[in-house]
């Protein structure tokens, strides 16, 4: 043990501390990442644990590799301008194998028909005048209702709404259904009316206090397009790794000494004795001078039973969703469309919420002469599918796609991933709810820090920023 004054990088500490980091997903792995970092670089007395309950990292990041295809289980990419997952692929020396998605056309399924994304629509906003008064995606009088925004006065809800009732009062519920919904819930999974607007898409708000009109507010604001090149395939917002985003978490894991990582072993509970206690399901316990729970939300009342603040998080709701990868020879599925995937209208008689086209938006991904379909179901109110053996979901799904497209055979494979209670739904309140329990945290159980998809963003980019935030709170912790 370490007893001598260390002094590096502005953190003193005078003898060896233990940190332990419950979950192993990437917010877990970040936070480990860069505090083995700083400990490396800094040469501080600190030993850190990272715990993970199953037997791999990574979370709901999982990449298949199957006869020369590339399938995600989980996301299958990171927004680019959200810069910290880049930053953290550079960091661990695979910058070299980033990669953006081919931009192409995406559709809403309405009526039995695929409709084009209206050009300059922002989540479902319009930007652009002509292409939302010429598209079959709403009746006149939905298109008469949207845009009464024009002239609708800011709303007077002070506190927290739902992005249904935002939405709705602003554009009128035909654009919401037909268009927003479809596209929010890509995302979340969830019901839009239940969504919080100040934990989701708060910026929609400040546009509106702003500009008044969401309209003119997102014309003002948005980046004007690029200039078209002479490049038939034009680069994307989105990004992933040339050998899947696991290649991602194997990096990480490989740059921590073997000792840090414990893998399928379940912490059952944490309990403060001055320090901590971290007690694990194989009947031995950690000491630790600091703790950083990654776990989803309706475990932390388990992992401190003592502690009645987190009780209320185990009521919040979460969604079942499931992904149906299939892949096809190219002859047995005409390719006529001329874009990278859709998303479906709730109001739509489809059990798919979505499918992506991957060989087009992700060429590396597929052989040549193949194709490749990733479909989801499962969402808010329409998890039961999720549960059915797999046969059924691929058979549902294929019904679905051949609705859509002309699908000639069954895939060659298929590849279901079933994610239950994955998609924690950040409901109206749920900035205040994690607020106080980052009070409580902070003044019942100094040196418990909490993160993860569960409180502050749902995308890998949202979770690494998480994850390095928390690293500075341990470091400045274990100084005091």
């Amino acid at each position: 043990m370490l007893t001598n004054l260390q002094k590096e990088g502005g953190i003193v500490l005078e003898s060896q501390k233990t940190v332990v980091i419950i979950g192993g997903g990437i917010t877990g792995l970040t936070a480990a990442y860069y505090l083995q970092k700083a400990i490396a670089e800094q040469k501080l007395p600190i030993d850190i644990k990272l715990i993970e309950a199953s037997h791999k990292l990574g979370g709901k990041i999982q990449t298949v590799h199957k006869e020369g295809f590339i399938i995600e289980r989980g996301p299958d990419s990171f927004l680019e301008r959200k810069t910290s997952a880049a930053e953290l692929v550079k960091d661990i020396g695979l910058e070299g194998q980033l990669v953006n998605n081919t931009a192409g056309k995406s559709f809403v399924l309405v009526n039995e028909k695929l409709h084009s994304m209206p050009k300059g629509a922002v989540m479902g906003i319009p930007t652009q005048i002509t292409p939302f008064i010429t598209t079959n995606l709403f009746s006149v009088q939905g298109k008469m209702r949207a845009a009464a925004d024009l002239i609708i006065p800011r709303s007077k809800v002070s506190g927290d709404q739902s992005l249904g009732g935002f939405f709705r009062r602003r554009l009128g519920d035909e654009v919401v259904e037909n268009l927003i919904e479809p596209l929010l819930s890509g995302i979340y999974a969830g019901d839009i009316d239940q969504l919080s607007l100040e934990s989701t898409f708060p910026q929609f708000h400040e546009v509106e206090r702003k500009y008044r009109s969401l309209i003119l507010g997102m014309k003002k604001t948005t980046p004007s397009a690029p200039q078209k090149t002479s490049s038939p395939k034009s680069r994307g917002i989105f990004q992933t790794l040339k050998g899947g985003l696991q290649s991602m978490v194997c990096a990480i894991e490989k740059k921590l000494p073997p000792s840090v990582v414990m893998k399928g072993i379940r912490v059952t509970e944490v309990s403060r004795n001055g320090g901590y206690t971290v007690y694990l399901n194989n009947g031995k316990k950690i000491e630790a001078d600091s703790v950083v729970v990654t776990v989803p939300h309706m475990v932390l009342a388990d992992l401190f039973p003592n502690h009645e603040f987190f009780g209320g998080f185990k009521d919040i709701p979460s969604t079942s969703v499931a992904t149906v990868a299939m892949a096809f020879d190219a002859k047995d599925v005409e390719d006529r469309i001329d874009g990278t995937g859709f998303v479906v209208s709730r109001n739509s008689d489809y059990t798919i919420t979505a499918c992506t086209w991957t060989h087009k938006k992700w060429p590396h991904t597929t052989p040549a002469g193949k194709v490749l379909l990733r479909s989801y179901v499962g969402r808010a109110g329409e998890e039961t599918v999720v549960d059915l053996p797999d046969e059924d979901i691929e058979q549902i799904v294929l019904d679905d796609l051949k609705r859509i497209m002309d699908v000639k055979a069954k895939p060659e494979f298929t590849i279901v991933t079933r994610w239950k209670q994955a998609m924690p739904q950040y409901t109206v309140g749920h900035k205040a709810r994690v607020a106080r329990m980052h009070e409580n945290a902070s003044r019942q159980l100094p040196g418990i820090f909490i993160a993860g998809s569960s409180f502050a963003g749902l995308g890998i980019p949202d979770c690494i920023d998480q994850g390095k935030a928390v690293v500075e709170k341990v470091l400045t912790y274990v100084n005091t």
